[in-house]
């Protein structure tokens, strides 16, 4: 055995272990029921410019059985059904969203009532309202919930899917392998009183679900997971667009966690390269181990899966609202980490700045950003 055949087998242990660990604690997790609660909610929806697709989300009933405000905020008013209030914010933070955020906290009258912020593509439930609400009613500093793409149809769209769905970067997965700070969502949250002081201090961050987690674990506070998945239904996308979003997201992980980033292709990403490693060398005990560790993600895959299916009804895919796609297929994890291995190898060669909701920023070490010099919109 060469010293190449010998690696690759230690990277396959190494990896097989890693998903191993992940399989058992998400086999010992048993679904349970959403939290119940009626407390008084406002809702806040940050946004710049809508696409159709996310004005047909903001335009959904809830059917949120207790007090609910509705709030929408942007620059200019966009399209609303009479029961959702809009309110004017344009802010100049760098941070565009919890510069959106803190400007409503100051402006609306929260009056006791639980602060949610949901992004525009989300498609908001009740069961969603209930779920996130619930946790912070009951004393957690924040509560999150996975993101959970529905209604993909180009393969695109299905390494996406693939992706955040059924591979170790769903959240379901980060979430029990977290070790000490615990994996957030910024598309969905529910805020307490003490995670919107946190936030207060995030203007110049980006990734501040990331920071605002760690902060909270950092005085000892809970992170709640929300049973409910935050459904975003696809719009058709392409391959150039997912690998952009997802090169960003390795800048951001590599600005905010340094120690992380280099675990994204040894534990995250790793079948391709050894796929590839085990052809190369012909080695049969190479082969031998790559088989088992395609088993054992495929099993990894299929209990996710399990874990976030039925979605909430109507939610699902095909499921009345108008969202279609295939059938799922477990192998769609593989596409999720060929697109998460070809974002990270891209990562590397790019300049430490990034293009985020139309304008260009300089990335500086803890996730904080600064306007690029002469670069304005991107």
């Amino acid at each position: 055995m060469n010293a190449l055949e010998a690696m690759g087998l230690g990277w396959v242990v190494l990896a097989g272990g890693f998903s191993a660990v992940a399989l058992g604690r998400l086999l010992s997790q048993r679904r349970r029921a959403p939290g119940s609660t009626r407390v008084p909610v406002l809702l806040l929806r940050p946004v710049d410019v809508p696409t159709e697709r996310e004005l047909e989300n903001l335009s959904r009933p809830i059917g949120y059985e207790g007090p609910l405000t509705h709030v929408v905020l942007s620059p200019q008013r966009p399209r609303l059904p009479e029961d959702v209030q809009w309110l004017r914010s344009d802010p100049v933070a760098p941070n565009r969203k919890v510069g959106h955020l803190l400007y409503a906290l100051e402006k609306l009258p929260r009056d006791g009532r639980v602060v949610l912020v949901v992004d525009a593509d989300v498609a908001v439930t009740g069961e969603l309202v209930e779920g996130l609400a619930a946790p912070v009613a009951a004393g957690a500093a924040l509560s999150t919930a996975a993101p959970t793409p529905v209604g993909e149809r180009a393969l695109a769209d299905r390494a996406v899917a693939g992706l955040l769905r059924r591979t170790h970067h769903s959240f379901r997965a980060l979430h029990v392998m977290s070790a000490g700070a615990r994996a957030v969502c910024g598309k969905a949250l529910g805020l307490s009183d003490r995670a919107v002081e946190e936030l207060r201090a995030l203007e110049d961050h980006i990734g501040e679900d990331l920071e605002l987690s760690k902060r909270l674990h950092a005085k000892g506070l809970e992170v709640e997971l929300c049973e409910v998945p935050a459904v975003v239904p696809m719009a058709p996308g392409t391959w150039s667009a997912a690998l952009e979003r997802f090169t960003r997201w390795m800048q951001v992980l590599s600005s905010h966690r340094p120690g992380l980033y280099p675990t994204v292709p040894l534990l995250f990403t790793p079948t391709w390269p050894l796929l590839a490693l085990g052809l190369f060398t012909g080695s049969v005990w190479l082969l031998v181990g790559v088989a088992g560790l395609l088993t054992v993600r495929t099993l990894l895959s299929w209990r996710l899966t399990v874990l976030t299916s039925p979605l909430p009804p109507g939610e699902g895919r095909g499921e009345g609202a108008g969202f279609t796609s295939p059938s799922p297929l477990l192998w769609d994890w593989l596409l999720g980490e060929a697109l998460l291995l070809a974002a990270f190898m891209t990562s590397l060669v790019r300049p430490s700045r990034v293009t985020w909701r139309g304008r260009t920023y300089e990335l500086h070490s803890g996730g904080r950003m600064s306007p690029e010099l002469g670069g304005g919109r991107g």
